[in-house]
């Protein structure tokens, strides 16, 4: 197994000002499953890639264990890459497709087919080892390019977006797969998805990226109980947090009628660094409860009202500031009320999350 370290790891493109990777600074434990995150072109594609080695690293360097392979050829890394697309040979069986890079290693063909049977049983693939792939689903075809990365034993494991060709059942099925797969196996493995879902589900870290640089690593619960700036707060979560910048008094943060109590140092470092009167301030859909009028809610007109089952997402619109402002709130399905109606919100006590509103960063 091996710990991969970035340090201050750099890609820019030729032709373009800003770097896909801005000095990523990020250390995964051996064993770790860490999960990069981040909408489209955030750069964790590109991160990984550059671990791979299919991507130039243009300042910094990386490390496998204490070894520099910064500039080391693929083959030379000792990684195993599962592609989005899955990237079998269509005229090879799964069994071929599986000893492929044993082969070209000249391994021994008594350990070759150990390995694959291993891999095979891992996977529940034993009965379709002479299937091509075109015979295979499009989660069997998965199986198969995670087996053919666990016979190569590498010391870590790279999946770039692995699910995202499967329908929505199979991709909760299949990331449960992986994750107890990846902890019988121990390989440190580095995980790329643009689903918060995924991360949060998957990794024992997940590290937040945007425009190419690193916003926050950390457990998927302490992401969600305290994130460090807006942007984290808003991606991680769904539905996502409600997130308003608010007028700011003495008091608290003022949300029309409704007062949201600020200690008095968080009003003081709301103020700082050009934050003015202003502040920003969020709470998460399950974080406020409906109220009644007299309770000095929020008014809130509710237009849409999705109905899950074991309870109900709640979507309106509230004036402030003289404009019309989204807000979700979550709510027991028993008191689910009609679009339409007026409804009053209120953040429960202690569970706003604060933020400076000119540098976005957690107060």
């Amino acid at each position: 197994m091996a710990t991969v370290t970035y340090a201050k790891a750099s890609r820019i493109y030729p032709g373009t000002e800003r770097p896909a990777v801005n000095q990523l600074d990020l250390q995964i434990g051996d064993g770790e499953f860490l999960v990069l995150v981040g909408p489209s072109g955030c750069g964790k594609s590109t991160s990984l890639r550059m671990l791979a080695g299919l991507e130039d690293v243009d300042d910094g360097a990386i490390y496998i264990d204490d070894r520099d392979v910064t500039h080391l050829p693929p083959k030379a890394r000792d990684i195993a890459m599962v592609f989005q697309n899955y990237a079998l040979y269509p005229h090879m069986s799964v069994y071929e497709n599986m000893a492929f890079a044993l082969k070209l290693r000249k391994t021994p063909k008594s350990e070759i087919d150990r390995r694959v049977k291993e891999a095979a049983a891992l996977l529940q693939l034993e009965e379709y080892l002479s299937r091509k792939p075109k015979a295979l689903s499009g989660g069997q075809r998965q199986r198969v390019a995670m087996g053919r990365a666990i016979v190569r034993e590498p010391q870590v494991f790279l999946m770039d977006e692995p699910l995202s060709n499967l329908d929505a059942k199979l991709r909760v099925q299949t990331r449960t797969q992986i994750a107890s797969l990846q902890a019988k196996l121990g390989v440190t493995t580095v995980y790329v998805t643009h689903d918060q879902v995924e991360a949060m589900t998957m990794g024992h870290r997940v590290a937040v990226m945007l425009d190419g640089v690193l916003q926050q690593v950390d457990t998927p619960r302490a992401l969600y109980d305290t994130p460090a700036n807006v942007f984290v707060a808003g991606f991680m979560g769904s539905p996502a947090m409600n997130i308003k910048t608010v007028p700011l008094s003495d008091q608290g943060a003022a949300f029309a009628e409704l007062l949201v109590p600020l200690t008095r140092e968080q009003v003081e470092a709301a103020r700082a660094e050009g934050g003015n009167n202003k502040v920003t301030v969020g709470f998460r859909p399950e974080d406020c409860d409906l109220v009644s009028p007299t309770e000095g809610g929020m008014p809130v007109v509710v237009e849409l009202v999705e109905d899950l089952g074991s309870d109900a997402n709640v979507y309106g619109h509230a004036a402030l500031e003289g404009s019309n402002e989204r807000f979700v709130v979550r709510t027991d399905r028993r008191h689910m009320p009609n679009m339409g109606d007026t409804v009053f919100v209120k953040p429960r006590t202690g569970r706003s999350h604060v933020f400076n509103a000119a540098t976005g960063h957690r107060i």
